[in-house]
């Protein structure tokens, strides 16, 4: 949550009951410069003297520190298509390292078991209260086909902070008065996609063109990367006509391919569906199985290390 000095706000720490205090003492740590600890323990009835609306029945750290200190950190690691771990002291220190950094002190040292056990926490180091978290790259949509379906995709994407690029073979259909939110439009040829296109493990590719020999010759290129999620629009027998003619996949290519593309929501119009798409893409790097929350077993952000410790974590290992 990033608060300015005239009282705005962008993003939140909780859905509403803590914003109000947090502002208040947001602003004493501009006039002081110094970063504070605030802990609310919403089990207590005495905090609704602060006002806050409560009942999540949970206790909750929030660092609150000046933007400059943390804005080079930020800027540092914003761009980077690999995950690094972050250590923040709970007084506002902060340390960064990247796979296969050589540690200079024991927090370091600390942050460097992340990579390997993918689970951010806190703890104590030396005496000093720490918080290691694994920061990963945010989700990269690269849509193949500029068609008019393929808008709404592009406007929900964004919506969510993810990264957009759009590519075609006619020049026609990514005029950036079509995609006017997106990051990169592309007039691409089938045969480059690999090369003019970096694809991570960070990376959803929709293939949406309506062109059956386009979207083959693509998906050919793109079984090869590392995209963990490769969702083709149109029927199943579509994709079943592709793997009859002699496209061979193997099982870790095949679970890696959504054909048809989308929940099953009842999704009909491009708006519709453009939810679906997205909410799979969603659910498959969250690795969840997008079923409704009322049936999911256990809590509904569950960290352990026999489910989704962090964010993104499916298809890294």
């Amino acid at each position: 949550m990033l608060i300015t000095d005239d009282g705005r706000w962008v993003g939140s720490i909780s859905g509403g009951c803590l914003e109000g205090d947090a502002l208040r003492k947001a602003r004493q740590v501009m006039i002081d410069n110094k970063p504070i600890t605030v802990t609310y323990d919403t089990n207590e009835d005495s905090n609704q003297n602060l006002g806050i609306g409560l009942g999540c029945n949970g206790i909750i750290d929030v660092l609150i520190e000046p933007a400059a200190n943390a804005i080079g950190f930020y800027n540092s690691i914003v761009n980077i298509e690999e995950p690094v771990a972050l250590a923040t002291t709970f007084d506002g220190q902060k340390f960064l390292v990247h796979p296969g950094s050589d540690p200079t002190n024991a927090i370091e040292e600390r942050l460097l078991s992340l990579f390997e056990t993918k689970q951010s926490r806190t703890e104590t180091i030396d005496g000093t209260e720490v918080f290691l978290e694994l920061v990963q790259p945010g989700i990269k949509l690269v849509i193949f086909g500029g068609g008019f379906d393929a808008r709404p995709v592009v406007q929900l994407a964004k919506s969510l902070g993810w990264a957009v690029e759009v590519t075609d073979e006619c020049v026609a259909h990514i005029a950036p008065v079509f995609f006017p939110t997106a990051d990169k439009l592309m007039l691409c040829d089938r045969k480059f996609v690999d090369r003019d296109f970096n694809i991570s493990p960070y990376t959803a590719c929709v293939l949406m063109s309506h062109n059956y020999e386009y979207d083959r010759d693509v998906l050919k290129k793109l079984v090869n990367t590392s995209a963990p999620y490769i969702g083709i629009m149109g029927p199943r027998k579509r994709f079943d006509k592709m793997l009859k003619e002699g496209l061979d996949l193997n099982d870790e290519q095949l679970n890696r391919i959504h054909s048809p593309i989308g929940l099953d929501i009842g999704a009909e119009a491009p708006d519709e569906i453009a939810v679906a798409i997205v909410s799979e893409i969603q659910a498959r790097f969250a690795n969840r199985d997008g079923g409704f929350l009322k049936n999911r077993n256990g809590a509904i952000h569950q960290r352990d290390e026999k489910t989704d410790q962090v964010f993104k974590q499916a298809y890294l290992e």
